[in-house]
C-alpha cells in the first residue's frame, strides 16, 4: 500500500487527494455533490481538497481537521495506527464497519 492514511485508507485512491494533486479540473464540484449525497451533509467543492492526511504541512479535506483517529494518532506521534500500543481502539473498530479495507491494510502494515 502506498502512502495510507492514519486509519488505513489508501490516499492514493481518493478523490479528494487524486483531485487535488492532479490540479483539480472540474472534479472538485462532482466530487462535492458525491459526497454529500453520501454522508447527508452540504460538502462544497472548495473543501475538495487534501495532499493526504498525514502531512503536517499542506491542504487537508475538511473532516481531517476533526477526525478522532487522525488527531489522536497525530498526538501519540505513530506514522499510521498499525504502530499503535492500542491497536485496535474502539474508534479503529467503529470505522472499520464503514471500510473494512481500511482494516485489511492496517494489519498488512502491522505484518511488516
Amino acid at each position: 500500500m502506498r502512502d495510507p492514511a492514519y486509519c488505513g485508507l489508501e490516499c492514493g485512491s481518493c478523490p479528494a487527494y487524486l483531485a487535488t494533486v492532479s490540479g483539480y479540473g472540474h472534479s472538485r464540484k462532482r466530487i462535492a455533490e458525491e459526497w454529500s449525497r453520501i454522508y447527508g451533509r452540504k460538502i462544497s467543492p472548495e473543501e475538495i481538497s487534501c495532499t493526504g492526511c498525514r502531512k503536517k504541512e499542506g491542504l487537508h479535506f475538511s473532516h481531517c481537521y476533526e477526525c478522532s483517529i487522525r488527531l489522536c494518532a497525530v498526538s501519540r506521534g505513530v506514522e499510521t495506527c498499525a504502530s499503535c500500543g492500542e491497536y485496535p481502539c474502539l474508534d479503529l473498530e467503529e470505522f472499520f464497519e464503514l471500510a473494512p479495507e481500511a482494516r485489511n491494510n492496517l494489519e498488512a502494515l502491522r505484518r511488516h
